[in-house]
């Protein structure tokens, strides 16, 4: 992957609602800014249960949206990456259609996960209990199948069939989407939900040694064909570590409620202490589609004695902090108040979690870019969105809070806001710099202050974060400092959002 910032983005909510809208943007409002972008789901449909993460047919881009070829031009000037959705697929889809008409006797029967193919010879209570699920409840919806009832896993919502990654039809569904990514000139794959790809009796269901096995057989079709695989899995912070290990690039989702806690409390060795420890080869966010995961920095949810990265009543504490900072907005749009219960998940955007404090959130994406991996930034990330609750109001679906449709019209407005132009040339330095192909060094002071630096063959960088300034105080002291050389000289930004980097 590219080491250059890059974009998170529907293609129906960034623009006029299309791909060719979405890549004219790219290349214009946002030229030099991020140089890679991940699509979010744009298969048919992109409107369904899930935004997409339900397709009915994962090899063909809605034609609401454009096709291949629109995927094929946007692939000549930025790297691309899309979603393999590997657990589950839409109960609409043609393969499950066929199922729930000819039940066994249908070819595809064998692609689906019913709670006997997982225990044939039943479960007790305890095994049952055992499942480790996002959501409230078992992950188990009623079908009727060729005329029986049927107990078929569905892991996320009743919609999303889950898939038997183990059956020959389950493997050559996913491998057709692979086929097409390829033939497509998509780079990167990002692993959906693969966490709970691989079921068997007597496990917790997710991030098993079997779910490991799944992700290597992954891995190498994806070689075999060029794809370079990312690896999505909110969980307890040491697997994010194995995970690592066994791939080629994995999501530090520890990063955005870490920098939270610091912002939040002033306290810097959490953040220190996880810079020490945390895998490289990672995908650094802020900001994704779903909420702001909290899995990712408490203790293990199946076994508690395995402590977090920050205590678990910090954890809470961090929780009600946001939804203070947001006015209840995250409140309303999280757990039982909505209705995709993500037990693990807080939904608000990142500027809004921050009491939208300019100086915090830029001092955020900063650490985000001074740490190694290859930064990301949420198209709502990208201008400073703050809750939408219309959106809310209307769908009453939580992640719709950090999901707000921005018209053309929209972005260009935003773009004149003196945070989003600073984000933008913190985005520029980013990419200009050889020092972030370098080598990389910290040095913590204490509790009060860590510094990042970077030294390339002809460029250094190096950034300075103090949250403790920033507590009880407005929106204008800056808690972080940047310092960088370049062919013009030496350069000092006090205050990134008054005086932002400006590159030669």
């Amino acid at each position: 992957m590219k080491n250059k910032v890059q974009l998170i983005a529907y293609a129906d909510r960034f623009g006029d609602g299309t791909l060719k809208s979405m890549t004219e943007i790219l290349r214009t409002r946002f030229a030099g800014v991020y140089e890679g972008v991940h699509i979010l789901p744009f298969f048919t449909p992109f409107d369904g249960a899930d935004a997409g993460f339900d397709p009915i047919d994962h090899t063909k881009v809605d034609p609401r949206l454009g096709g291949w070829d629109d995927v094929a031009d946007l692939a000549t000037t930025h790297g691309i990456m899309v979603d393999a959705i590997v657990n589950h697929v839409s109960w609409q889809s043609a393969q499950f259609q066929d199922v729930l008409a000819k039940g066994e006797d249908s070819e595809y029967f064998p692609m689906f996960l019913t709670m006997s193919s997982v225990y044939p010879n039943g479960a007790t209570e305890e095994e049952l209990a055992g499942i480790y699920r996002p959501r409230p409840g078992l992950p188990f919806t009623h079908y009727t199948c060729g005329g029986r009832t049927r107990l078929v896993w569905t892991t996320f919502t009743p919609q999303q069939v889950d898939i038997d990654t183990d059956s020959d039809q389950g493997w050559a569904y996913l491998m057709s989407i692979f086929d097409q990514m390829a033939a497509s000139h998509v780079s990167y794959i990002r692993l959906d939900a693969v966490g709970y790809g691989a079921k068997e009796p007597d496990s917790s269901c997710f991030m098993t040694p079997k779910t490991f096995r799944l992700i290597g057989r992954l891995r190498e079709e994806g070689l075999k064909r060029g794809l370079e695989i990312l690896i999505e899995v909110h969980s307890y912070y040491r697997k994010q570590i194995e995970i690592a290990s066994k791939v080629d690039r994995v999501y530090d989702f520890a990063l955005p409620p870490l920098l939270l806690h610091s912002l939040f409390t002033g306290h810097v060795e959490p953040v220190a202490h996880w810079v020490r420890v945390r895998p490289n080869n990672a995908v650094t966010v802020l900001d994704t589609h779903d909420g702001i995961g909290v899995i990712d920095i408490g203790s293990d949810q199946l076994d508690r004695s395995l402590k977090g990265l920050i205590p678990d009543e910090d954890v809470d504490n961090l929780v009600r902090t946001i939804h203070r900072n947001t006015h209840g907005e995250s409140q309303a749009a999280t757990g039982a108040a909505a209705s995709n219960l993500d037990l693990y998940q807080v939904n608000s955007t990142y500027y809004s979690a921050l009491g939208c404090n300019d100086q915090h959130y830029l001092a955020a994406r900063a650490v985000q870019f001074f740490l190694p991996g290859v930064p990301q930034v949420y198209y709502v990330g990208a201008l400073a969105g703050r809750n939408d609750m219309e959106l809310l109001n209307r769908t009453h679906v939580g992640r719709d809070i950090n999901r707000h449709y921005y018209s053309t019209t929209e972005i260009d407005e935003n773009l004149d806001r003196t945070v989003v132009r600073a984000l933008n040339a913190l985005c520029r330095l980013r990419n200009s710099l050889d020092a972030f192909d370098g080598e990389f060094g910290y040095e913590a002071d204490g509790d009060a202050s860590i510094t990042l630096t970077w030294r390339g063959e002809t460029t250094s960088a190096s950034l300075t974060f103090e949250p403790r300034r920033g507590i009880g105080v407005d929106n204008a002291t800056p808690v972080a400092s940047l310092a960088w050389s370049d062919a013009a000289g030496e350069h000092v930004t006090h205050d990134l959002l008054n005086d932002p980097p400006v590159v030669a």
